[in-house]
This record gives structure tokens, sequence and C-alpha cells, in this order.
């Protein structure tokens, strides 16, 4: 198995501009208790079943974790309209199967030690391999891709889109409970994954392919990687399909939040490459490693609700306000892919903390939310 970095670049070569793919992840319950269910294996087979979940159902490391993925659309809304197909069905099964579903980026009592990791050769290499690190992986994320045409164009993107990935986290934050306890973050899920694997978090700007394919080759030859997927960073250029992926984002509990913010993403990706095609990647500087770190920083500790610094201007600026301007900034792009989209009120983060604040136990929050996922990811399901 190698990393075939020339095929890779032939990929982005002949990849077609904003296409879209999307990838949902949730946690498996015990719908009494709301304990994890480590019960993969069976919900992947009953999935395998279904002519739509076959294709679209995936596991992801651990054993109480599955996935849907979207599959290629040639459009936002028919990215949102394949996933919600694929949710409707997801929901039914696991209903069927005595199952729920939560989606939220942690859980916010289940402990690591009771983790169990999903028996393949792909990933019993990787508890070998991660020790830990991937014991301590009992997180939930939502993941996007687009389609992004040539290779030193999309790692230009993804230089690009590093300054906002800390708004894209404070945006999405939705963990803030571990170990039954208020953890004072808005993203803990941040601290668990991002920190701690290697290959991951904010990687530094590349410039162009050959920059990038050389640093990786040489992952390869010095025995770090064996394949693409051992890159985590939290955007990459994803070797198999010629997209950019955003990975920063925690999991959300409500289901049309999943979608905007997924709407918000495509939008800063489509941003990123119409600036670079009209004003080319001089238009503007990279952001220091440190700069980007430091608001990173802000949006795991504070979420939405927070600051961050504008290091061009020097100053400090409300973390809604730079919501805002990413608005206004990718406009151009949601016009021309029809995208809608505007931040919540409050994020996952901001409601759940509200809810114990007014005196909800940590288990009614959490009640409420897995309740809300279900509502509001599959409501014709619900409904009927």
């Amino acid at each position: 198995m190698t990393l075939d970095l020339d095929g890779a670049r032939e990929r982005f070569e002949n990849s077609t501009d904003f296409t879209i793919g999307l990838e949902e992840e949730f946690a498996i319950l015990d719908p009494a208790t709301l304990e994890l269910a480590h019960r993969y294996e069976d919900v992947k087979a009953a999935c395998d079943r279904d002519e739509v979940l076959a294709e679209a159902a995936a596991g992801e490391l651990i054993a109480s974790e599955i996935e849907i993925r979207s599959g290629k659309a040639e459009s936002f809304a028919a990215a949102v309209a394949a996933q919600q197909e694929r949710r409707d069905r997801l929901f039914a099964l696991i209903d069927s199967m005595g199952l729920a579903l939560g989606s939220m980026g942690t859980h916010p009592w289940a402990s690591y030690l009771d983790q169990t990791i999903i028996d393949t050769p792909h990933y019993n290499r990787l508890r070998e391999e991660l020790g830990y690190v991937a014991q301590r992986n009992n997180t939930w994320s939502l993941h996007v891709h687009v389609g992004v045409r040539g290779a030193d164009r999309a790692i230009a993107v993804c230089d690009r889109l590093r300054e906002l990935l800390p708004p894209l986290l404070a945006l999405s934050a939705n963990s803030p409970f571990l170990d039954r306890r208020d953890t004072g973050l808005a993203s803990v899920r941040s601290e668990i994954f991002t920190r701690t694997f290697p290959r991951c978090g904010v990687p530094s700007p590349f410039v162009d392919w050959d920059t990038y394919a050389g640093f990786v080759g040489m992952l390869e030859r010095t025995n770090s990687v064996i394949e693409s997927t051992q890159l985590w960073w939290s955007v990459r250029p994803h070797h198999s399909f010629g997209t950019v992926e955003v990975r920063i984002c925690d999991a959300q509990t409500r289901g049309e939040e999943a979608s905007a913010l997924a709407g918000m993403i495509v939008a800063c990706i489509a941003q990123a490459a119409m600036d670079i095609d009209e004003r080319g990647v001089e238009a503007w500087v990279p952001r220091a490693d440190r700069e980007v770190e430091e608001n990173l920083w802000r949006a795991i500790r504070h979420g939405a609700g927070g600051k961050m610094i504008d290091f061009r201007a020097g100053v400090e600026v409300e973390t809604r306000a730079v919501l805002e301007r990413l608005l206004a900034w990718t406009e151009p792009a949601r016009t021309s892919l029809g995208i809608d989209v505007s931040p919540p009120a409050a994020n996952g983060a901001e409601r759940a903390r509200a809810e114990l604040r007014a005196g909800a136990s940590l288990e009614d929050v959490y009640r409420a939310a897995v309740a809300e996922t279900a509502r509001t990811y599959a409501p014709g399901r619900v409904a009927g």
C-alpha cells in the first residue's frame, strides 16, 4: 500500500469544482440509560441490508459510532437532500434495533476506558500505532468535502482555510461536557482529538502541491504513514476524492444546524477558490501558525461567545462579528451555489450550558439533546 501522490495529483487536476460530500458521525446509545452502546458491527450489518445505507454507512475507529455519507453531489441542495434520505433511513433502522443516536462532540459521562475499537485490520493497526490516543478518542464530528480543480489550487485553498478554522470551530462548538463535568470549554472534543492525534490540527501552509507532496512523501519513506487517511489535519486535500476536506467541527445536535454549518464550510472553500482565481495566491499572506493557534484556543475555550484576534489590525474582535464577516465575504459563493445560511443565536454548547445553569441535571440535558437530534435529523420519521 502506498500513498500514490502522483495519482492524487492527477485526481485533483481532473476534479470538478464545488462538488460536495457530507459526513456526519453519531454516537450509538442505549435509549434507556444513554450509555454508549458498542454495537457498530450489528448496526453496520443491518445497514448492509439497506440499499442506500449499505454504501452510505461506515465506521470510524470506535464501536460506539456510526457515520453516514451523502456521497458526491453536484450541488449543495443535492448533497443535503441525499444526506436527508440517509438520515431518515439510519434513524428508522436504529429505532427498530432498540437503540438511539446522539450528536454532540463528546458524550457527557462515558469513560474512554470502556471504549472498544472496531475489530478490523485497519483499526487494529491504528490501535497498535496510536495506543492511548486511539483509546481516548470517543468523539464525534462533522466533515465536509468540496471538489477543487487543480492540485496547486487545492493546496492554496487549504492554506487560505487555515485562519478560518477557528471561527468555524467556534460556530460549531458543541462539546462542553466530559467525565460528568462542565469542562469550562466550548469544545473539549478539540482537546481530545485535534490536540492529541499526530498530524492533526492546523497544518503549516504548504504553498503548492510539490511542497506538500515532498513532505508527505518523506513521511511515507520514514515509516510515519502508509496511507493518506493518517493525515488527520483539520483541513486537508483528500487524495482519493480530489476534494478539500474540513474536519474541525463538532457534531451538531440539531439537524438543520448541521446542514447550515456544512453550507458555511462549502461557501468558505468555494469563496477561497474564487478569490484565488480572481486575484491569485498573492492576494493574502497566510497567518503564522502561532496566530492561528491563538484563535483556535479561543474557539475551544469560548466558542462563539468569545473574542478572536484580528492579527492584521492588532485588535480583539467579538467572535460573532468575525462570523458576520465570514457571511459577508462568502456572499458571492453562497449566491452562486444557492446556499442560504445564518448562524444560530446560540450554538449547541451555549444552549446545553444554559440548561445546566437553569437547574437541569447533566443527564436531563443529554436526554433532551438526544430527543432533539431524533426530532430534527429525521423529522418525517419521528412525525410518522
